[in-house]
């Protein structure tokens, strides 16, 4: 299993311990019948957010929805979306740990051979984008940890490339959930973006982390859809405070955030990755109500 993956999860484990689950369905694909969706913006749901729901059963809930697919799976994994009409949307391919990954030159061997492994699986499974990191700073500059991604992303983004799957570095806050993180500020990522120059090499913009971090997410987010600037290959979602649902208990207004993705003419994934403090699966459908501009 992921190391990236076995993090998340332990994070949620306070926070899902008092939710009860509703009872659910199994239902096979061609049982769902899917909400219609207006589809500006094509949403998703991460796996981790969920994890006390069997992965068939949160599929058939996904599909009937109307999404489009589950984030944040593992390769045993990526066909599983499939049998339900869906797609694994993000995928763990041995890109690093949050703490441990591209701002060291000594983790790149091993990142490589994830990819090299992984990344064909994923092309074979129809997964659009896979995630990595940049690791923790421990007293590194900004600028070192910037040289050594950039070198990190060179090394493989061709095999990105060869397969036809993005490779996509998470933008998280160093504030709240992620102290010393190096890749806390849009402006960093896209200084490694444009020297990496690749279009199989993006960000993550996570809307949750970046509105702690820096706000401005509308302005930020049109500047990096920008046909010459187009740096942003994924999007995740989270209220604000407490990365719980997007309801009125928090500060972002994601219809509008969601317009202006749709504006711009993203073709990608928003995935919702909020941990539910209510019933999940109501939690998440009034999510992609929402988020249906």
């Amino acid at each position: 299993m992921n190391p990236p993956q076995i993090s998340r999860r332990a994070a949620l484990k306070s926070g899902l311990a008092a939710t009860a689950l509703a009872p659910f369905t199994q239902l096979s694909g061609a049982e769902t019948t899917p909400t219609p969706r207006k589809n500006r913006v094509h949403q998703s749901v991460c796996r981790w957010c969920y994890k006390d729901i069997p992965l068939d059963q949160l599929c058939a809930s996904a599909a009937e929805m109307g999404l489009k697919g589950v984030d944040l799976l593992n390769p045993d994994e990526y066909e599983v979306p499939r049998q339900y009409g869906l797609i694994c949307t993000m995928g763990y391919a041995g890109g690093g740990t949050i703490p441990d990954a591209l701002n060291r030159t000594e983790n790149h061997a091993a990142i490589e051979a994830g990819f090299r492994q992984n990344i064909p699986l994923a092309a074979k499974a129809g997964v659009p984008n896979v995630i990595t990191f940049s690791g923790n700073r421990r007293g590194m500059s900004d600028d070192d940890g910037a040289r050594n991604a950039i070198a990190g992303l060179n090394r493989v983004k061709k095999i990105a490339e060869d397969n036809g799957v993005t490779i996509c570095m998470e933008l998280l806050n160093s504030k709240v959930n992620h102290p010393d993180y190096m890749a806390d500020h849009t402006a960093w990522g896209v200084r490694v973006m444009e020297a990496v120059n690749s279009p199989r090499v993006k960000l993550l913009y996570d809307i949750y982390h970046m509105q702690i971090m820096e706000g401005d997410l509308i302005t930020t987010i049109r500047a990096n859809l920008a046909p010459t600037s187009a740096w942003i290959g994924h999007f995740h979602t989270g209220g604000v405070p407490g990365r719980h649902e997007l309801d009125d208990t928090q500060e972002v207004q994601w219809d509008g955030v969601m317009r202006a993705i749709a504006d711009a003419g993203f073709e990608g994934y928003v995935a919702h990755e909020f941990i539910p403090t209510r019933d999940p699966m109501s939690s998440l459908r009034a999510a992609v109500d929402l988020c249906d501009v």
